[in-house]
């Protein structure tokens, strides 16, 4: 969780503060109550607490039961429903609100939930009309991300530096996380100076951005810097304890030899990776060879809500871990579908196809995997490197 005493925590718990004290006192408290329920979902982000969307969507019902065709309650309740994975409740929501007008945070969030299910031509005509009206920060770090999904990762770069570049310094979360998303982008594209630089100003931004931290700690990461990344990654597990800061931080405590801290970081892990990201939780047990049934249980679970790519990956992988060879391989070409350029689905790609005796798909995929291989942890280097040895010396 956030620190406590962190200056962005305090800043929104002054301002929600604020907004109850309006809402008591004002005659007509719906633009208050408005406003209590969108600073309840900042909350959420940057405490990493789910509860307080919970708090924001009683705020959206609470409009909702003085306006019953509130436009605005809709907005908020389809954001919380969205933030919590209830993707086709809040697509619902997102229809009806593009349907009786013409919004760019309307159309914004209905990009997101079409995205989210898979439905990625639907989540770009979203976007392009969300752009069209308002080609902002939210907009342009859209446009990114469906670039980046799509395969076009230097699109993806020169939309997200646009995003970035219309961030302010007086909006600090998102542009943070921009600039953190940003790194991660230029980080695959080999540029590592660019992506240190974005990854501190996202911290001079927001000092306690688990984003910025986890992007600072994968680029020391990739560049050797071990002793320097664990302790980025360590600020961002602490901030954030999500499956993927934990898992890096692991795997960068194993690459260092600390093998007793890295198993005190994986049981932190195993503690709540089901409930707080059943998605990467599920890949970090089907790539450590553990709980197999379970890693399998929870991608196929995630399946009915999320169609995109990576979770058919994550099946994918879930399914090679249970020997499900054929299986694994016809779930791997879903998460192919879309050209995406990963490294960690090449890598799935390369062991899968070597392990179902294609040689020549396991050779083509290592080297895809081998050309943003900077993209991987440790542990995922290594085991690529035993799927194609030849690749991997050629690489260092």
């Amino acid at each position: 969780m956030l620190d406590p005493g962190s200056t962005e925590t305090n800043a929104v718990d002054t301002q929600i503060a604020q907004a109850q004290a309006r809402v008591k006192s004002s005659r007509n408290p719906a633009a208050q109550v408005e406003r209590l329920g969108w600073l309840f979902v900042e909350k959420a982000r940057v405490s990493n607490d789910p509860g307080f969307y919970k708090l924001a969507e009683q705020c959206a019902l609470c409009l909702e039961s003085a306006h019953s065709n509130s436009s605005e309650a809709l907005l908020l309740r389809g954001h919380v429903l969205h933030s919590l994975h209830r993707f086709k409740e809040a697509e619902s929501l997102a229809l009806e609100l593009t349907g009786k007008r013409e919004m760019a945070f309307d159309f914004g969030l209905l990009g997101d939930v079409e995205y989210d299910q898979g439905k990625v031509p639907e989540a770009v005509a979203a976007y392009q009309r969300m752009v069209n009206l308002r080609p902002d920060l939210q907009a342009y770090s859209r446009i990114s991300q469906v670039r980046w999904l799509t395969g076009d990762l230097s699109g993806a770069v020169e939309a997200m530096t646009l995003a970035a570049q219309a961030g302010s310094p007086l909006n600090a979360e998102p542009t943070a996380w921009t600039y953190s998303r940003l790194a991660l982008l230029q980080l695959q594209s080999g540029d590592l100076p660019g992506a240190r630089q974005s990854a501190n100003y996202a911290l001079l931004l927001q000092t306690n951005s688990a984003a910025a931290w986890l992007a600072l700690g994968r680029i020391q990461l990739a560049s050797r810097e071990t002793n320097a990344s664990i302790e980025s990654l360590g600020k961002a597990a602490a901030l954030n304890h999500l499956p993927e800061a934990q898992w890096a931080l692991a795997d960068a405590l194993r690459d260092a030899g600390r093998f007793s801290e890295a198993e005190h970081v994986e049981k932190e892990l195993q503690k709540r990776g089901a409930s707080e990201d059943p998605r990467s939780f599920s890949l970090f047990l089907s790539t450590r060879g553990q709980q197999v049934d379970l890693a399998l249980r929870l991608a196929q679970s995630q399946l009915d809500t999320r169609k995109d790519v990576f979770t058919h990956d994550a099946l994918a992988w879930a399914l090679k871990a249970s020997g499900r060879w054929p299986e694994a391989r016809a779930e791997m070409t879903k998460a192919l579908a879309e050209h995406t350029q990963d490294a960690r689905l090449f890598f799935h790609s390369a062991v899968i196809s070597a392990a179902a005796g294609d040689k020549d798909a396991a050779k083509l995929y290592a080297q895809l995997a081998w050309q943003s291989g900077q993209m991987l942890f440790p542990s995922e280097r290594e085991s690529l490197g035993l799927v194609a040895p030849g690749e991997k010396r050629s690489q260092e």
